[in-house]
């Protein structure tokens, strides 16, 4: 977990290394957790300099996971989520700040629906160094929180929704 590992360069996001997972209050009663299977994305980073650093990443809505039988397809479907005619939530970055050595926050806009709205994720690095090919890796993970009302999804989602994102990034050549 040392930052000084993380070198500079230009990364890509290791899908095979990716979790993307929602949590939505189930009616008040309990926290229903989704997964998003499908990700992508590409990391500039800048130690020396963390403000210039850039992010952008996207997942593809229609590869929501539940372990609820058929829920799956319904929340990718036209009453929830509109993955045919909105494929992709993205975000993209317009500051990094650091607030510890290993911990930091990363601002940006984030679309859903065609609605982009302004998102604040938490940022902790899970480790960093040479992974197992030798190629430089950052493991991450981050935490925001998104108004479900703000990107028009149905009134019964009235909490607030958490975005939870456990991560590789693997340096380009």
């Amino acid at each position: 977990r040392d930052i000084a590992l993380a070198t500079a360069g230009t990364y890509t996001l290791d899908e095979q290394h990716t979790a993307v997972i929602v949590r939505v209050s189930h009616i008040g009663y309990s926290q229903s957790v989704f997964r998003f299977d499908r990700a992508k994305g590409s990391l500039t980073w800048d130690p020396a300099a963390i403000e210039k650093s850039k992010l952008s990443a996207s997942v593809e809505t229609a590869s929501i996971m539940t372990n609820v039988k058929g829920f799956a397809e319904e929340l990718a479907g036209d009453n929830f989520l509109k993955s045919k005619a909105f494929p992709e939530a993205t975000f993209v970055s317009t500051s990094f700040r650091a607030v510890y050595k290993t911990r930091g926050k990363v601002e940006g806009q984030f679309t859903l629906m065609g609605k982009t709205r302004p998102v604040t994720f938490d940022v902790e690095l899970g480790g960093a160094g040479k992974g197992l090919e030798g190629k430089p890796r950052i493991g991450v993970h981050a935490v925001a929180t998104i108004n479900p009302q703000d990107y028009g999804l149905p009134a019964l989602f009235t909490d607030p929704i958490q975005i939870q994102i456990d991560t590789e990034f693997e340096r380009n050549p």
